[in-house]
């Protein structure tokens, strides 16, 4: 592993890109920390339930979480990459539906151009959006300094415009960084930005786990002892080497060439395979679940304080992270939307006619419609199992927090969605070095056991 450390340094060219990389996440963590103007931030500090306190708390968190964000303490980075996230997603569903856009794509390397043009304007719209329902919450929450405040929503018109120009333009520089990544550095910009604003929250983990840990032994539920320490290193250990299983887990099926006479040789022929990924959507059913089930705990919090009775009061206590209700509608919403993604992505009937027109089948079923149905009854199997996967991670963090009487912001790293995106982009990163490696005779992260691939089940 450190001749491999090595190796990379000793190639100009991935050396460039990968400090070319750092720099740009330096810059973004720079960013992440310049407050917007006007805001009283001991305020706002004070007012903040950051971990698991539900309501607000447990929004931004989550929010932060999901988009390298910093709305908690209202940074020019506050927004992240979320909007540019949605329009993308949006476009994504978009494509499947309207059959212009489907025909744009179809054009190639221009028609995806329009998209991401079209996609751009759309992240200016959601930013604009998502600026001004937070500035009004600030303003109704008292956090804007007096001199500030005004009839536009609860601001001044001048320092409105001022907030909503940061904001966005904060948004869009992030969506910058991440293009300059794309094109000059080495993995995918915008995963690595998310990444790098889930590995932040390392160091604050550590030094919770560091002030609290117990050698002695204790029987303070708050403190941490070598037996609670040795679990939570090994649930470490084992979540991360399942994560990276059921990443890199593919359903391979035997595609068979067909045989091909011209003259006197015969071509074709061989026998290769579909890989089907176990985990076709990846973490997206994991995000959309989480973000859904954070709601209906602000809602019901809301309508309990302003309308107090048993009824509100347990489904607002139900709808907490680790209760049983909450764990159940979650699990539900992973199957669902694991199917939903899988459903909007993987497209049987187009993969068939493709192996079609290649000359290629499956043995023992006919080209066109057997083979689609093959494969989406195939893809409905393994998509059932990489959901309960998703699920088993996502109520991980929870259950070891409530069970060990351990703070959320220490669980977070056995499971959930910040485990697996952490996961899935540092794979891709050392794919992708490891391929500039192999390219140049330099031998990969395993050495000599071959690069990192799927793994076959």
């Amino acid at each position: 592993m450190f001749s491999t450390l090595m190796n990379i340094f000793k190639i100009p060219e991935l050396r460039n890109k990968l400090l070319f990389t750092l720099g740009m996440l330096a810059i973004y963590r720079l960013g992440f920390v310049v407050a917007v103007p006007g805001i009283d931030q001991e305020a706002m500090g004070a007012g903040s339930q950051r971990g698991g306190g539900g309501g607000w708390g447990d929004l931004l968190s989550t929010f932060e979480l999901f988009t390298g964000g910093n709305l908690s303490q209202s940074t020019i980075f506050g927004l992240g990459i979320m909007p540019y996230i949605s329009a993308s997603i949006i476009f994504q569903l978009l494509v499947t539906v309207i059959p212009s856009l489907e025909k744009l794509q179809q054009e190639g390397e221009t028609g995806r151009k329009k998209i991401n043009e079209y996609t751009r304007y759309a992240t200016v719209l959601l930013c604009i959006i998502n600026a001004v329902v937070w500035m009004r919450y600030l303003a109704d929450s008292k956090f804007i300094y007096p001199q500030y405040t005004g009839l536009w929503f609860g601001m001044s018109f001048t320092y409105m415009v001022l907030t909503l120009t940061i904001l966005t333009t904060g948004t869009m520089f992030l969506m910058w960084l991440g293009e300059q990544i794309d094109e000059y550095g080495i993995g995918n910009g915008i995963s690595l930005i998310i990444m790098a604003g889930i590995v932040a929250r390392i160091p604050d983990a550590a030094i919770y786990v560091g002030r609290n840990l117990s050698l002695k032994g204790t029987t303070d539920s708050q403190k941490i002892d070598v037996p609670k320490l040795l679990f939570l290193a090994i649930m470490f250990v084992a979540v991360v080497a399942g994560a990276i299983l059921i990443m890199q887990g593919q359903r391979r099926i035997p595609i068979q060439q067909a045989k091909q006479t011209r003259g006197r040789r015969v071509y074709g022929g061989q026998r290769h395979y579909l890989p089907l990924r176990v985990n076709h959507g990846g973490v997206m059913p994991i995000i959309f679940a989480s973000s859904m089930l954070i709601f209906p705990g602000v809602i019901f919090s809301a309508i309990y304080n302003f309308w107090p009775n048993s009824f509100w009061g347990f489904l607002r206590d139900s709808f907490q992270g680790g209760n049983y209700l909450y764990t159940v509608s979650e699990i539900a919403a992973i199957y669902f939307f694991a199917y939903f993604w899988t459903t909007v992505q993987f497209r049987p009937k187009e993969m068939a006619n493709n192996l079609r027109d290649y000359g290629s089948f499956i043995p023992g079923l006919r080209p066109g419609k057997r083979t689609a149905d093959y494969l989406e009854k195939v893809m409905g199997r393994i998509t059932y199992v990489g959901a309960g996967f998703l699920a088993i991670i996502a109520i991980i963090p929870s259950l070891v927090a409530q069970s060990m009487q351990i703070p959320y912001m220490v669980s977070a790293f056995l499971g959930g969605t910040g485990l697996l995106i952490t996961v899935s982009v540092t794979l891709d990163l050392v794919q992708r070095i490891e391929a500039n490696l192999i390219m140049r005779n330099y031998k990969g992260f395993l050495g000599s056991e071959g690069p990192i691939k799927g793994s076959r089940t």
